[in-house]
């Protein structure tokens, strides 16, 4: 579940392992060139944390944080992919 906290959505994520976590993180790459949002992440072995804020707005949490949080979470369930 997203976190806001620190004017951020904050999530991690928990993978079977190291090629699982980073196909994860190529597929949120993609969805974050089609949205021009980019997250602020980081990687160890199976474990992704995102954080996303926006910039243009002072880095809060706007809807273009909540969207993309959103189809982040729908690659988690199999609804993108």
């Amino acid at each position: 579940m997203w976190e806001e906290k620190d004017n951020q959505l904050t999530r991690e994520f928990m993978f079977t392992d190291f090629s699982e976590a980073f196909a994860f993180m190529t597929r949120v790459a993609l969805i974050a060139e089609k949205m021009d949002h980019h997250p602020w992440w980081s990687n160890v072995y199976n474990k992704v944390t995102i954080r996303l804020s926006t910039h243009d707005a002072g880095n809060t949490v706007t809807e273009k944080d909540q969207k993309m949080a959103a189809a982040i979470d729908k690659l988690i369930v199999g609804e993108v992919w």
